[in-house]
């Protein structure tokens, strides 16, 4: 069986798409770094999308790793009807109607297919259009048109997309699409479901109930509106994914950087993992090297404590899939290697809870360091003990023990996890003798180091963890 292993704790997301979706490329991108495939269904059919899953299931075998799977749901889109010759030129004071007729538009008017929006809209809102390329102030709200005034942009195409800051739009955050698909990814056994478009709470808690356990759900934070109402969010959700494409359009640049650190922070302090996404690597689409811009972004992610950083465009249609997911992770090798990492990250520690697995989990952390032990080893069902590892940041590997595959699964997209599905445990005993044997066996420790295990007593009990040992590795 071929070994893979990591030496940061950082992990990476790449989706898959024309330019990866093959079990050879998968398996190049798992090989230079890859932890997490992500499925991205605004495209491709449910049969590719099968099959790249399937891939990820051989490979897991092969290697004895466990791999995580996003399904990502494409949610509502946004989006401006077609013009006769495909596009127009504007500039600002430039007049121009959103309407609800289907004809083909012109100069002076377009086909704007989303009558909740224009009910929604005032004079004096926005609409941004084309990534926010084309900014458009609202003067006239009628029943079924909206009259703009073109504040810059210099040309407008076909079924450009179109954000609205500031105005929560009343549509369900699940649209027919994404239930089929959201039925189709559970059926091919996805381990996380990202839910796109999420504004409010209740736009997750219906998906919540519809999933019903047999995945972890994660909100895509994109809207204004959805970092507003952060902690209600993250009491329905397993996970966050900052996708700061659609959200840079609608708060302001310089207020980017400071959310993104705000929501890092908040979501890590609830124990729960967090995704930093979206044009992270952008030119390498097309460029076999980033800029020093986005190698900076990439190192101020993982400065921030996120769980992962992702690859959207870069892996699933760009020229150097492979050469993107190197030089990520050396980026985030880099960056943890840095003592300013480390201090930064021990400034952020949440606040302990008042239940006795937390503190458990934070005594171990803390023995850990002091006694330099080569790891932290988890005996998990649920995986909340290895979370709240994950939680303390440590800059040791977390070896997660579990009989759940699931769990196990899912695990590997947080911060410093390596899980592995072990099914002959049946006592605390007979996990630290285990253990103290595969933490060799995979590379994590040597004879002669130590590690600090926890389990809970009654053994295998979900949420009992109170039990704390060091030992010996012979």
């Amino acid at each position: 069986m071929p070994t893979i292993r990591r030496y940061r704790q950082t992990k990476i997301v790449a989706t898959l798409g024309p330019a990866s979706g093959s079990p050879e490329m998968m398996r190049k991108l798992f090989e230079a770094g890859v932890d997490v495939f992500r499925m991205n269904f605004s495209h491709g059919t449910h049969e590719a999308h099968r099959k790249n899953l399937e891939t990820a299931r051989a490979m897991e075998a092969e290697y004895g790793r466990p791999i995580a799977v996003i399904a990502d749901l494409q949610g509502p889109k946004n989006r401006i009807g077609k013009f006769k010759n495909d596009k127009i030129d504007i500039k600002a004071g430039h007049r121009i109607r959103f309407d609800l007729d289907t004809a083909l538009g012109d100069e002076t008017r377009v086909c704007l297919p989303h009558p909740e929006v224009i009910a929604v809209m005032k004079p004096g809102s926005e609409i941004l259009l084309d990534d926010g390329k084309v900014r458009v102030t609202i003067r006239e709200q009628g029943k079924d048109y909206l009259l703009g005034e073109v504040v810059s942009g210099s040309k407008l195409s076909n079924h450009k997309g179109f954000n609205v800051p500031g105005v929560i739009i009343p549509v369900p955050a699940l649209t027919d699409k994404d239930r089929v698909d959201l039925d189709a990814a559970l059926a091919m056994g996805a381990d996380w479901v990202a839910q796109s478009f999420v504004q409010r709470p209740e736009d997750v808690s219906e998906t919540r109930k519809i999933i019903g356990g047999r995945a972890a759900l994660m909100a895509k934070i994109e809207k204004p509106s959805a970092v507003e109402r952060m902690d209600e969010i993250l009491n329905y959700v397993d996970g966050i994914m900052l996708a700061r494409g659609d959200l840079g359009v609608e708060i302001p640049p310089e207020d980017v950087p400071a959310t993104q650190k705000k929501i890092v922070r908040m979501v890590r302090h609830a124990g729960k993992p967090i995704i930093v996404a979206t044009q992270m690597l952008e030119s390498m689409i097309d460029n076999p090297r980033p800029t020093r811009a986005e190698a900076s972004d990439v190192a101020t992610a993982v400065y921030d404590g996120a769980d992962a950083v992702m690859l959207s465009a870069e892996t699933a249609a760009g020229q150097y899939p492979v050469e993107a997911v190197e030089i990520m992770d050396k980026i985030c090798t880099r960056v943890e290697q840095d003592e300013t990492y480390r201090r930064i990250l021990n400034t952020n520690q949440a606040e302990s809870e008042n239940d006795p697995s937390s503190a458990i989990t934070k005594a171990a952390y803390h023995v850990a360091r002091d006694i330099k032990a080569a790891c932290i080893c988890n005996y998990t069902t649920s995986g909340s003990t290895t979370l709240r590892t994950a939680r303390e940041r440590p800059d040791i590997p977390i070896l997660c023990l579990t009989q759940n595959m699931s769990t196990a699964r899912r695990l590997m997209l947080s911060y410093g996890v390596r899980a592995l599905h072990i099914t002959d445990v049946n006592s605390f005993a007979e996990t630290v003798e285990r253990a103290t044997k595969l933490v060799k066996e995979k590379g994590y420790a040597a004879s002669g180091e130590r590690i600090v295990l926890t389990a809970g007593v009654p053994f295998g009990t979900p949420g009992s963890t109170n039990v704390l040992r060091v030992a010996w590795v012979e």
